[in-house]
C-alpha cells in the first residue's frame, strides 16, 4: 500500500504573510500544552520561532488568536483566545472542504501514480 497524496491548504495574506497547516499545528500544540515552548519543542522547532509565528498571527487579525502570561512564581503559560479557537475551527473546516471538493482529482492523481518516487539523481 501507497501512501496518500497529502494536500496542504495554505492562505497567503497580502503582504505575504501565510496561514498554513503549520501555524495551525502550532495552535493545537498551543491548546493542548498551555505552554509555546513545549508546543515548539513537539514541532521541533526553536522556542524564537514559535514566538514569532504566534506574533504574526496575533497581528494578521484585529484580534489575537493567542494569548500568554508573563512566567514567575505562578509560571507562565499561552492560550487560544475565542477568536484563535474560531481561527483554528474554520481553518480545519476549510482543509476539510478542500479535501472533499479535490478527492476526484486526488483519487485519480493516485490511481496513475508510479510506485515509487523517481529518483532526483536519476537521468
Amino acid at each position: 500500500m501507497t501512501d496518500p497524496i497529502r494536500l496542504n491548504l495554505r492562505l497567503t495574506f497580502p503582504g505575504g504573510v501565510p496561514l498554513s497547516h503549520g501555524k495551525a499545528e502550532l495552535m493545537e500544540l498551543i491548546r493542548e500544552t498551555g505552554s509555546i515552548s513545549q508546543a515548539a519543542a513537539k514541532m521541533g522547532m526553536s522556542y524564537r520561532r514559535a514566538w514569532l509565528l504566534v506574533d504574526e498571527l496575533n497581528h494578521l487579525f484585529r484580534e489575537p488568536s493567542i494569548e500568554t502570561k508573563q512566567g514567575g512564581k505562578s509560571g507562565g503559560g499561552a492560550a487560544l483566545t475565542a477568536f484563535g479557537e474560531a481561527l483554528l475551527k474554520r481553518f480545519r473546516t476549510m482543509e476539510k472542504r478542500t479535501m472533499k471538493a479535490l478527492s476526484d482529482d486526488l483519487d485519480w492523481l493516485a490511481a496513475n501514480r508510479a510506485d515509487q518516487a523517481p529518483d532526483p539523481g536519476a537521468r
